[in-house]
């Protein structure tokens, strides 16, 4: 039998979509990754993904409707690629300020261990814009990942660890800070993830900590 997570997603209309249509979505997505983090989300037109692909363009416009639909794939792939990899490291821990830090270990881990696909979204996240020019992504779309990141800071204020502060402020200054790592990733070749993960997790233990407050 197969597991959930091994059943072909369903189209638009509602088919069931074949494994080998998944598959050459999967291949599609995966190529557009790999020309917007090399060349940027501009230069990234349909025919250069069908190109490194080694299909045709019609291809591509049969499995998506335009290049839109085709990032808007690869966002959502992102999201959901990082909450499995983060969540499970979060409700492993016990306490507050160890969630607290497995959120920012795992997901500044996650960016090193899918550098491809975060410099995509990085890209992306500046030039998807509509046609008159606005940008199709910005803070709300991380309001959930903040809002999770406020939880742990509520609950850790609710059970003594944390000392008072504003959770809203304090989730925004963390997830800012986790996602510095893009920058540097953009920039240099050569980041230490492991001190930048190491340093910031102790950074907001001690914001966090009650001792080190008034």
């Amino acid at each position: 039998m197969l597991s959930l997570a091994m059943r072909p997603k369903n189209k638009a209309d509602g088919q069931e979509r074949s494994f080998i249509e998944t598959a050459r979505r999967a291949q599609i997505v995966q190529c557009a990754i790999d020309v917007i983090a090399e060349a940027g989300y501009a230069q990234a037109s349909l025919a250069r993904i069908a190109k490194r692909a080694g299909i045709s363009k019609g291809i591509i416009s049969y499995h998506f409707d335009s290049k839109d639909e085709l990032v808007q794939q690869i966002v959502q792939d992102a999201f959901a690629l990082g909450d499995a990899f983060v969540r499970p490291r979060i409700e492993a821990q016990t306490t507050a300020a160890g969630m607290l830090r497995a959120y920012i270990e795992a997901s500044v881990e996650f960016y090193r261990t899918h550098r491809q696909h975060m410099l995509a979204l990085l890209d992306i996240w500046t030039n998807f814009r509509t046609e008159d020019g606005r940008q199709r992504l910005g803070m709300r779309d991380n309001e959930a990942e903040m809002s999770d990141v406020e939880q742990i800071l509520r609950l850790g204020q609710a059970t003594g660890e944390f000392g008072e502060f504003s959770t809203r402020v304090l989730a925004v200054a963390v997830k800012q800070a986790v996602d510095g790592v893009l920058i540097l990733m953009a920039s240099y070749d050569d980041v230490d993830f492991d001190t930048y993960a190491r340093e910031l997790a102790a950074l907001f233990d001690r914001a966090t900590c009650r001792e080190s407050r008034p």
